[in-house]
């Protein structure tokens, strides 16, 4: 895992963090076509996780041939993303997502790279390779097993490396179907806010927050992630002030009152954060 820092205070969980050592990747890609379907299906303001479970398992809103499958693709997508909306992350997710269609993939990405420790261990591969760089599959599996060496099976290294090669190209970061291509990723206001939000809730502030792994993830120079981020402003979305070098970025409308007593709390502990 890249990019670690120890980040006291709170317990990065309650916000839907997930620090296991596992994830989705060794089963699954992102799933971003899977969820777009599923926020197009149950959209409504009031849905709860109980509605996301009926839509896949039930109603089979994304066409799975048996209910084994549709109950595997709900704990998958559960995964990724909880399908909670009383999980931050989630809920601030889905507020971009109808918001900022745009932002869709990178959203996916932010959230999923939140929540998939085998995902996190790749972000240094993917985002210090050079514009329009080849990127080969087995230079991707020999790094992921290199961080622990026999962790994975041959073949779980292999499907793995191919499962994360496809979510990074659904959020836009690789090109290719084949041979994949070092590209750059769009990023947009509402990616921007969410990633922004991600830094904040781990208890980075001010001109910091611009430089987390989150932030780094929208794949462009930090002053247009501030670009981004004064645009969302102006929508509403946040709060972005910049007076000289000082920055204040504030989310009244998404953190609620629970969620600000976690980020108040004191707490003895330390969590590892990416």
């Amino acid at each position: 895992m890249s990019n670690i820092t120890t980040m006291p205070k709170m317990n990065p969980a309650c916000f839907g963090f997930s620090l296991k050592r596992g994830g989705v990747h060794t089963a699954r890609t992102m799933m971003l076509e899977e969820l777009r379907h599923l926020l197009s299906y149950v959209n409504g303001p009031k849905a709860q996780k109980a509605d996301y479970l009926h839509a896949i398992v039930s109603e089979n809103c994304l066409g799975k041939r048996s209910s084994k499958t549709r109950l595997l693709t709900y704990r998958h997508l559960v995964g990724l993303y909880a399908l909670d909306p009383s999980v931050i992350l989630f809920r601030a997710m889905v507020h971009f997502w109808h918001r900022d269609p745009s932002a869709q993939p990178l959203l996916a990405l932010l959230c999923a790279y939140a929540r998939d420790a085998v995902l996190r261990s790749t972000d240094s591969f993917i985002l210090q390779s050079q514009r329009e760089k080849t990127i080969y599959r087995r230079d991707l599996e020999a790094f992921i097993d290199a961080q622990e060496p026999g962790r994975f099976s041959k073949s779980t290294l292999t499907s793995t490396t191919q499962n994360i090669n496809s979510t990074w190209t659904q959020a836009g970061h690789l090109s290719g179907r084949r041979q994949k291509s070092r590209t750059q990723a769009l990023a947009s206001a509402g990616s921007a806010s969410y990633a922004l939000l991600l830094g904040y809730l781990l208890g980075v502030r001010g001109k910091a927050l611009f430089s987390t792994a989150y932030a780094r993830l929208l794949d462009c120079s930090c002053e247009r992630r501030l670009q981004l981020a004064e645009d969302a402003s102006r929508r509403g979305w946040i709060v972005c002030k910049r007076v000289g070098d000082v920055i204040e970025v504030l989310f009244p409308s998404l953190i609620n009152a629970r969620e600000m007593e976690c980020l108040d709390e004191q707490n003895q502990s330390s969590y590892p954060i990416v």
